[in-house]
């Protein structure tokens, strides 16, 4: 176990407990981790009218009011359990202002209709290639980076959401397992999976 997922389950333990300060640490811990997973999983075309600072806002909103429920029963681990609330809110929103008002969205957007999770797949690459600081690199550093990026799109679903998970999200291998519900030796198995067909695929278009 990481120390970053040790510290959660402290703060797990003292919240339902009683603790006060504990509750509000608990629930203000993944902020940041909860605003990248929002941002990569909203549709750009919500850009105008919603921001994942105000979808993360709304999942700690509903995370307070059902907090009691989770701390008696604990059905999962937190960052599952909060990821989860959050998800919610992403659907909530794509069906509030996607589905139920799809012209005036589709007017209002300034791009074409690309999922951001799809669009968030460019933040792998830094963290696969080495940056060029050339300005005359800058042109082939940009073709690698669009090559990669199709790459990762054409994994599977499984496979894209570990690699963002680690690399766009941050989390480290305990938080993983605990978001995933598997056990450390299954993200492990997941991710390295993941790079291996990555890379196959990247050798089928000559990358």
């Amino acid at each position: 176990m990481s120390d970053a997922s040790r510290v959660t389950r402290e703060l797990v333990e003292q919240a339902g407990e009683g603790d006060a300060a504990a509750r509000q640490a608990l629930l203000e811990r993944y902020r940041d981790h909860l605003c990248r997973m929002v941002a990569a999983r909203l549709d750009r075309r919500l850009s105008p009218r919603v921001d994942a600072s105000d979808v993360v806002q709304e999942t700690l909103a509903v995370a307070a009011g059902r907090l009691d429920e989770y701390l008696e029963e604990r059905p999962l681990p937190f960052l599952g359990w909060i990821r989860g609330i959050a998800n919610e809110r992403v659907t909530y929103a794509h069906r509030q202002h996607l589905y139920a008002q799809r012209r005036s969205v589709s007017r209002e957007s300034r791009g074409p209709s690309l999922a951001r999770a799809e669009e968030s797949s460019v933040a792998i690459v830094p963290q696969l290639v080495s940056p060029e600081t050339s300005p005359s690199n800058n042109l082939a550093h940009q073709e690698i980076r669009e090559r990669l990026r199709g790459a990762i799109e054409s994994l599977p679903a499984r496979d894209r959401e570990v690699l963002l998970m680690r690399h766009f999200e941050h989390l480290d291998t305990s938080e993983i397992a605990d978001a995933l519900g598997l056990a450390e030796s299954g993200v492990r198995a997941r991710y390295f999976r993941a790079l291996s067909r990555l890379r196959i695929s990247l050798e089928r278009t000559d990358f």
